[in-house]
């Protein structure tokens, strides 16, 4: 009880005798702090016109970024293309001989553009007529050619509107 006692009184002598170095620690802090606001308020006034000249400065950059990016931008324009389509319909189909005879087809190169029609790759249609790819790609190059097409689509198109694929 006695040790107790004795601490607790040390603790108070600690106090008195402490209690002057902060309470000076805490009016240094206070002085520092209305020295530093006074600093920042004659700043602020000595050079007022220079901040606002910056700040302006700033302003017409961002601005002026902002207008040359809406400057630059590529413009999209969207265009509709409408194209009238041929489509035949399977139920009553009846293959136009004649123009089949006049584009001059070998039997490999009709098998292809049936395969083609379907919606076949090269791949697949390889894989389908036991034939390697490049000599699939030799037919799909001959058929268009020989129907005047420029493409795999083209050719389709051509062959269901001259009634030779169904």
């Amino acid at each position: 009880m006695t040790v107790l006692r004795r601490n607790m009184a040390s603790r108070k002598n600690i106090w008195v005798d402490m209690r002057h170095i902060i309470l000076y620690g805490l009016l240094l802090a206070i002085l520092v702090f209305l020295l530093k606001w006074l600093q920042w308020k004659f700043l602020i006034a000595d050079n007022a016109t220079d901040i606002y000249i910056g700040l302006i400065a700033v302003f017409f950059t961002i601005l002026g970024v902002w207008i040359a990016t809406q400057l630059i931008k590529p413009k999209t324009q969207t265009l509709i293309v409408e194209k009238e389509v041929y489509v035949s319909c399977s139920d009553g189909f009846t293959m136009n001989e004649a123009e089949l005879h006049k584009l001059n087809l070998s039997n490999r190169e009709y098998d292809v553009l049936q395969l083609l029609t379907k919606g076949y790759s090269n791949a697949e249609i390889a894989d389908n007529l036991c034939l390697s790819l490049s000599t699939i790609k030799t037919h799909v190059s001959n058929l268009l050619s020989k129907m005047d097409v420029k493409s795999r689509a083209q050719a389709i198109e051509k062959a269901k509107r001259l009634k030779i694929t169904p």
